[in-house]
């Protein structure tokens, strides 16, 4: 079923979302460097006349089948269908809940679309998305204490992505833009409840990020420094010496993706908590 082209269809069925198959199947996906999957996203089917259209879509472009359906007769009925066509068909939660029933002596309620439910984990993450968005790019400085974590950075250090990722794990994220010319905010000297994390990179990785930017707005809004590599240089040394004085952790996203600098400053956050508890 494979394309010669190095495309396979991937079809991803959920009775939710889907936000767990994309994240499994483009993780698993992301090993095979000669092969790019043509994603098909089926989401919240929940009766048999759902499914019946997506079958039809599976005959019409077979490939790969991941599945989370908490109806047992709905699963049994696409692994039917894809036996069938002769296609290959996975369920992803299904092992993992097999394990747990296994481990806990008890099986499993099937509650369709559970891990959405709103809880008070969901509010956390919504107040902390809330929290991020009005405290991006240095707004409302003088709220710094209330935050859980601050990044600073020069221009193009993936400041507010990073923000946004940690907001959506419910960690309440300001980040503050270090601009030449211009002190951070004084409220940095005394905040004791957020981790202050500094993002740097490679002067190089910057300049590329800066030429791009400034390519899309078709226009030279910084000046020339903005893209100057030797001004970036300086930009860097400069930022880099401010995190060492006040000890700030520094992170160089240069080769990082969002997620794995997310992933640091959760690991730094949560290695804080552990020092500062009570032995």
């Amino acid at each position: 079923m494979r394309n010669r082209e190095g495309f396979f269809h991937l079809h991803m069925i959920s009775d939710a979302t889907g936000e767990t198959l994309i994240t499994v199947g483009r993780a698993a996906a992301a090993q095979y460097r000669d092969m790019r999957p043509v994603e098909h996203i089926h989401s919240m089917v929940r009766t048999r006349k759902q499914l019946d259209m997506i079958v039809t879509a599976l005959e019409e472009e077979p490939g790969i089948v991941l599945y989370t359906l908490v109806d047992k007769e709905l699963g049994e009925r696409l692994e039917q269908e894809c036996r069938r066509i002769g296609i290959p068909c996975a369920s992803v939660l299904e092992p993992m809940l097999q394990l747990l029933q296994n481990y806990l002596g008890t099986p499993h309620t099937r509650r369709v679309g559970a891990q959405h439910m709103l809880d008070a984990d969901y509010f956390r993450r919504i107040d902390a998305l809330n929290f991020t968005m009005i405290h991006d790019d240095g707004q409302l400085a003088g709220a710094l204490e209330e935050a859980d974590v601050v990044l600073l950075g020069i221009s193009r250090t993936s400041k507010t992505p990073t923000s946004i990722y940690l907001a959506n794990r419910g960690i309440k994220t300001a980040n503050i833009p270090l601009v030449p010319g211009v002190a951070p905010p004084a409220e940095l000297e005394t905040v004791k409840h957020p981790l202050v994390v500094g993002l740097t990179a490679s002067a190089e990785r910057i300049a590329h990020l800066r030429e791009n930017r400034v390519l899309s707005l078709n226009a030279m809004a910084h000046g020339e420094s903005y893209i100057d590599k030797a001004a970036i240089a300086d930009e860097i040394s400069q930022a880099r010496k401010l995190f060492a004085r006040h000890g700030w952790p520094t992170i160089d996203v240069s080769r990082r993706s969002i997620e794995e600098t997310a992933a640091a400053i959760i690991a730094l956050r949560e290695k804080r908590e552990r020092d500062a508890a009570p032995p």
